[in-house]
């Protein structure tokens, strides 16, 4: 079998890659070892954040925000150290002027759309050289993950349909075939050896069998990995787990399906290709465990308001500025130094009700549908039905009157935890003697006042300072935290056509990369931390770029 260029990985990048790339006119194969139910990937389950800089919704809402600020944001927040981040740099800053510039008109020339309201992830906390979000940059898909993953899958098919694009799902690439040399020492890359896997008729994110019927060899001009991230794999995220950021959690939840394995980032090796920053990683310290599961150890992120009161599993309240939603690598290093797999929100109905959002597009059903009756209604209830089934059934939920019971109630969720139940009380009630001015010596409470001047977080993500203790609020609630995998921040590192590099900095004839295979740009163009929305954008960026030079390059 023969195509021009061939795409390993129908997940975002994959896609956009695939588009651009049948566009120009050139013939693309697009496998997948999964079945087409999967279409789109990880993608398809997300949130469907986008960072986007001066966008119309940011003016919309008062917000003043500029390229300049946003790369001083970005550069404050990657910590560049290393002679392997020149690559990482360059991407970065040519996606900084993509989501400054042309990103969000693209996407709306496509169909796309936006929720009005901003959000503000990642708000730092530290001075403004350092890292965090300035302003509020994150802008929710209308339709979230499926809204992002809608425009390409469209016209892919429509593609498709011209006979341009081929798609070969339940397709496991094995390895790249190299010819004309040895691997990273002037071989090119001309096709790929695939298993032919049996059909699986598995719901979307469901494991899948994994028993070959045939193998086969297919030839192209060219070859992008698009396969993503190792987040699936406990065992290699612990692999290539920092000291920086402690000792790996022995428990962790998962925020990826299973077949989010790295498989493609050791097939690109075995071809010449480097791998670069395989010890930087982004994963959640907000993971609860899934009451209502897809895939094995489903875990699912809180996305918090600034409010809710994080202890460690001591019962110690987190230090400056790690407070929810600031510092996910902070915290997550702060936390793996205390030696514990868990961490403590305690919080009140009241914030739970508005401050409290799920990861995940099936956690949100309302935006998912695009229904503006289900968002009012959203604003209009005390707690969103997603968020009270996890109250009602969610194994690391608990509720109570007081704080005495709320306590108890925590140790014995956790007897074996090390919770301190007078210093939990201890925290709780110093916190809520700092509420009663709108000023305050606690960095937390100040931030809280601050939060609410934006319209964005006093409409939907802030409420107003009270007593944690106020029957009023109430019950208290105590929700116990784990890690979740989430994204591979290295990867195979590329130059700004997204061909991938060899050992001595020279391409690979014929072997391109995209999405988080790539770092999401580059080998790693976040750097050691995200500015969230940012993960979605890369694969946006980089699979356009891998596309339109792919199809360049066999024109």
């Amino acid at each position: 079998m023969h195509t021009d260029v061939i795409v390993v990985g129908a997940g975002l990048a994959g896609l956009v890659a695939a588009c651009e790339i049948a566009g120009a006119g050139r013939q693309v194969l697009l496998l997948d070892q999964e079945g087409e139910q999967s279409l789109g990937g990880q993608a398809y389950w997300s949130f469907g954040g986008l960072f986007l800089v001066d966008s119309p919704e940011q003016r919309r809402l008062r917000i003043k925000d500029t390229e300049e600020l946003a790369w001083q944001d970005w550069e404050g927040t990657a910590g560049f150290d290393r002679s392997e981040d020149h690559w990482p740099r360059e991407w970065a800053r040519a996606y900084v002027s993509f989501a400054a510039g042309e990103k969000r008109s693209w996407l709306h020339q496509m169909g796309h759309r936006l929720f009005p309201v901003v959000g503000w992830a990642e708000r730092g906390g530290y001075n403004a050289l350092g890292p965090g979000n300035s302003v509020p940059r994150f802008h929710i898909t209308w339709g979230t993950g499926p809204g992002i993953v809608e425009p390409f899958e469209r016209r892919i098919r429509d593609l498709a349909h011209r006979g341009l694009v081929r798609f070969d799902f339940r397709h496991r690439v094995d390895s790249l075939i190299v010819e004309g040399g040895e691997p990273g020492r002037g071989g090119e890359v001309v096709g790929v050896r695939a298993s032919v896997l049996a059909p699986d008729d598995a719901d979307r994110g469901r494991p899948t069998n994994r028993t070959v019927l045939q193998d086969k060899e297919i030839r192209a001009q060219a070859v992008i990995i698009t396969t993503g991230g190792i987040g699936g794999d406990h065992d290699l995220v612990r692999a290539a787990w920092p000291e920086r950021l402690g000792t790996p959690p022995r428990h962790m939840v998962t925020g990826v399906p299973a077949h989010v394995d790295g498989r493609g980032i050791g097939i690109a090796q075995a071809a010449g290709g480097r791998l670069i920053h395989p010890d930087r990683m982004w994963h959640y310290t907000e993971g609860v465990h899934n009451w209502d599961p897809i895939w094995p150890g489903h875990g699912i992120r809180i996305l918090p308001g600034p409010s809710s009161l994080w202890l460690d599993a001591t019962g110690r309240r987190l230090p400056v500025p790690l407070y929810p939603g600031f510092d996910t690598m902070g915290t997550l290093a702060h936390l793996q130094q205390v030696g514990a797999d868990h961490s403590w929100f305690v919080l009140d109905k009241t914030i739970a009700g508005k401050e409290f959002t799920l990861s995940g597009q099936e956690q949100n059903l309302d935006l998912t549908g695009r229904s503006w009756r289900g968002v009012a209604s959203r604003a209009r209830t005390d707690m969103p039905p997603s968020v009270q089934a996890f109250l009602d059934h969610g194994e690391d939920f608990v509720q109570a009157s007081t704080l005495d019971e709320l306590v108890a109630r925590m140790v014995a969720l956790e007897p074996d935890g090390g919770l301190d139940p007078e210093q939990v009380r201890r925290e709780v009630r110093a916190r809520d003697r700092e509420i009663v001015n709108p000023f305050s010596k606690d960095s937390q409470v100040t931030h809280i006042h601050g939060s609410r001047r934006f319209l964005g977080d006093k409409l939907i993500r802030t409420v107003p300072p009270h007593h944690l203790e106020d029957p009023e609020h109430g019950p208290m609630i105590a929700v116990r935290l784990s890690t979740l995998t989430r994204k591979t921040l290295g990867g195979l590192e590329t130059d700004l056509s997204a061909r991938v590099l060899s050992a001595s900095g020279s391409p690979v004839p014929g072997l391109y990369a995209a999405g988080e295979a790539a770092g999401f740009g580059g080998g790693g163009m976040h750097g050691y931390r995200a500015l969230e929305g940012t993960f979605l954008g890369g694969c946006l960026f980089s699979g356009r770029a891998a596309g339109r030079a792919a199809a360049m390059a066999t024109g």
